[in-house]
């Protein structure tokens, strides 16, 4: 009977785990854990962890399955500094650009769905990653040298890079709101 009971347990436990009923879930703390990091070490991402992140990007929803982006991904120390001033060598930028017009979609919200598909792929590698608006119209004046695709717009800019783990970059980012500053509930 010890045996048949064990085996229905484990059974439970491997049919939970399979359907994601589990209690720990790793995405959530992921998520929970995340922060943007700004300092970075010159130890070079590798093909291999640019590769997970790229496909995590391309595996993004967007409205109606359009997939309306094109990523940049820029290795080059100086071509990186055109577009963020503080980047070093080992870095990686990716510059995820949209469909510049398409009626009755959505380029810029599926532009920023597949960046946080990379951002968080980027720290479940235990790689720091940084997303940034402003610099975007460095890119966008600067095309050919990004090479933007023809009819897409620059929309945001994933730094990604390794962690500079002398500083501790957790206690000192700025708090977030607490859910009762920023959720309602309708009843």
């Amino acid at each position: 009977m010890k045996i048949k009971t064990s085996i229905l347990v484990l059974a439970f436990l491997a049919s939970a785990k399979l359907f994601g009923q589990v209690t720990d879930n790793c995405v959530a703390n992921l998520i929970l854990s995340g922060y943007s990091e700004r300092a970075y070490v010159s130890e070079p991402v590798t093909d291999q962890q640019l590769e997970m992140i790229l496909k995590c990007g391309i595996k993004a929803p967007s409205g109606r399955n359009n997939q309306p982006w094109r990523f940049t991904v820029v290795r080059d120390e100086p071509a990186m500094k055109e577009a963020i001033g503080n980047v070093l060598t080992g870095n990686v930028l990716i510059i995820i650009s949209g469909v510049e017009s398409q009626t009755g979609t959505t380029p810029d919200f599926d532009c920023g769905l597949a960046t946080e598909s990379m951002f968080l792929a980027a720290h479940s590698l235990g790689l720091g990653a940084r997303i940034y608006g402003g610099p975007v119209g460095n890119v966008s004046s600067k095309r050919e040298l990004f090479q933007i695709p023809a009819g897409y717009k620059p929309v945001i800019i994933l730094r990604i890079g390794n962690v500079d783990k002398t500083v501790d970059a957790v206690s000192a980012a700025t708090p977030r709101k607490s859910a009762e500053e920023i959720v309602n509930y309708k009843k």
